[in-house]
Parts: C-alpha cells; structure tokens; sequence
C-alpha cells in the first residue's frame, strides 16, 4: 500500500477508507433545518426555497457543532442561496438516496462512511465530479472516477485517563492491551451499536490473519478477559472514565479531544505504535441534483484551506488534503504522525457481520471462563 505524506511534515500516512458511522450516534429524530448532534434519520421533506432565490438541499450526518461554523459562512459568501440541511445517519441517507434515485430531493451528501458512498456510487446514486483540490487529496481517500471525497480522518486509538495511570503504565500498542495486568481496567463501549468500536474489533481480527477469524477470535477472548464493563453509550463510558470506574478504553481520537478540551474531561490517548485504523468521512454530489451549481459551490467552500483550518482548530477535525499549511493547525496536529493499520476495507465491511456477531455470541462477557 502506497503511502500518503502530508507536506509541511505534517502528517505521514495511508489507508484506504471506512467501514461504518463514527460511534458517537443516538436517538434523536431531527426534523429539516434542525440540527441534529446526534444524526439519525429524518422524515421530514426537503421546502421549498423563496421564490427568486437558489436552493440547496443537503442530506448529511454531520454534527450542529460543524454547521455552526459552516453554514454561516457559506451563507455570508453565497446569500442568495437557500441552504436546506436534513440530518440523519450516513446509512439512511444512502437508503433515502436509493429510495429517490428516479426523483432526487437531496443535492449534496455531506457525512458519509466510505462504505455508504462507496455502495452508492456502484449503485450510480452519486455525480461524478473533479474538484478543482483533487489533487491535493491523495488517492486513498476518494474515490477514482470522482463520485466521492474524503473530508476527514477518524484515527482510533488507545483512550485513558491520566488521572488514573501514569504515562508510562498506559498500553502504547493494541497487543499490551491483552497483558494480564490490565485485568478490569478497560471499559468499552457497547460494540455492537457502535460504528466505531466495531471497526476497531474487525481491524484487530484481521490484523491477527484475515483468513482465519480464530485467531483473531482468541485475541478478543483475551481482551474481554480484561475488560471490565460493556457501557450502553458514549455517555456512560466518559462516566466511567470519569469515576476511574475503569482507566482505559478505545475510541475515535476527535471526540477523545473534544471530550478532554471542551468538555473537560480528564482523558488522553496513545496513538498505537503499530498503527490505528483510520476511518474517512466524505461527501459527495447526489446524482441528478436538482442545484448541480449551488453543491459545486458548497463542494469546494467545505473544502477551502481556512475553513478545514478552522475546522481542526475548533472541532479538532483532521482534514483530508494535504495543502493545509502547518501554522495553520493546533499543535497537537503539527507533529503527530497518523499512521494506519494496513487493512483491506472490502474485507472489512465484507466480513463485519460475520465477524461482530460470533464475537457477540462466542466471545462477549466469556473472556474470563
């Protein structure tokens, strides 16, 4: 697998994409023009825009806290386009998609799993379009007749509290995760729900040996061994963190940020010495959009050096392109090298099911017989 460097020695890296939503979704139901933090489906129908002015319909399982920075200034480049956004999940959207590919409501996808935007540009559901960054997104992160392009990167890592351990008692790979000594000191969140935890679970299957699930299979009974809850939720997993109820978990590196410097909770992480999987959120133009212009023009603002800079400042996103100057990003990204698991991602969402279910009925809760 080739590798992808960013310049400015920025960030070294490859991978190819991403396998299911990020593991932060919930419940809620959004209604159009609401954004939703949490991203689930919606029902609602996309208005109709004030007459003399351009409309633009957006599906997208992205977070408010992003469209607070993004919509208004797209807003302020662009007023006489009407912006409509409908949140839900990556997977429904792909589903509405599919369900109005004769009729399309949505112009613009923004959010998606690699998996969902790659099914749906097999299934034609996606315009192909070359922004004119293509080249400064390396060929890992999109797709190569243009019907999508990675946004950002999702490295999952190693997550614990500082408070609770010494920096040098923290795990540094995945394999010290299984030693004995961390006996009932790692809490995870609920696997099966989660996007995120179920692409870490089937990345540490594979990397034991794709072809035989086993010996990944024992790898997990080991880590279960270890681990001493299963939470329901985010929410009851930065609990027991908090609580030094448990001093160690895994999850994405963004809301690991995100939960430690805005919301002040007392978490770190270790960035795997032998790498971490790397998940790609992307966007795309829905096939026969009906404001084919008005997404061009969101395409490439989303897209624009100072609004990933700001981005990575403020929401702690790592952008995609390779062109973001250094003084441009948070420190903690200046030198931090993103450096991937070597993974087939056709396998990965090929054997996800197969996978997640013998580890739910074989391996869960069974660690320690």
């Amino acid at each position: 697998m080739k590798k992808a460097k960013w310049i400015h020695g920025l960030f070294a890296g490859s991978l190819s994409l991403l396998l299911a939503a990020c593991g932060g979704g919930g419940e809620a139901q959004p209604t159009a023009n609401q954004a939703s933090p949490q991203g689930e489906q919606t029902s609602a129908e996309p208005a109709q825009p004030a007459e003399g002015s351009k409309s633009l319909v957006i599906y997208t399982a992205r977070d408010k806290n992003i469209f607070e920075i993004v919509l208004p200034k797209f807003k302020e480049k662009y007023p006489d386009i009407e912006v409509e956004t409908l949140e839900m999940g990556a997977q429904q959207i792909l589903e509405r998609v599919r369900a109005e590919k004769a009729n399309p409501q949505a112009d613009f996808w923004w959010g998606g799993t690699q998996s969902a935007l790659s099914t749906a540009a097999k299934e034609g559901l996606l315009e192909s379009y070359k922004p004119t960054f293509a080249d400064k997104i390396p060929a890992e992160y999109k797709d190569p007749q243009d019907r999508w392009y990675g946004e950002m990167l999702l490295p999952e890592v190693i997550m614990y509290n500082p408070q609770a351990l010494k920096p040098e008692e923290v795990p540094k790979d995945w394999d010290d995760l299984i030693d004995p000594k961390y006996k009932d000191k790692i809490v995870i969140r609920g696997v099966l729900p989660s996007g995120t935890m179920r692409t870490i679970y089937g990345a540490m299957i594979y990397r034991q040996d794709p072809n035989d699930p086993q010996k990944g299979y024992e790898w997990l009974k080991k880590l279960d061994a270890n681990t001493k809850e299963y939470t329901q939720d985010p929410t009851n997993l930065y609990l027991k963190l908090d609580r030094q109820e448990g001093a160690i978990s895994l999850w994405n590196l963004q809301d690991i940020l995100l939960q430690s410097k805005k919301n002040n909770h007392p978490f770190d992480f270790v960035y795997p010495a032998s790498g971490a999987p790397i998940l790609v959120d992307g966007v795309g133009i829905v096939k026969g959009a009906k404001n084919m212009d008005a997404a061009q023009k969101f395409y490439e603002f989303l897209f624009s050096p100072e609004i990933a800079a700001q981005l990575a400042k403020e929401r702690f996103q790592f952008p995609s392109r390779t062109d973001i100057s250094k003084d441009d990003l948070p420190d903690f990204m200046k030198n931090l090298e993103l450096k991937p698991l070597e993974l087939d991602w056709d396998v990965m969402a090929e054997k996800d099911k197969e996978w997640m279910e013998y580890w739910d009925q074989n391996i869960k809760g069974k660690g320690a017989q």
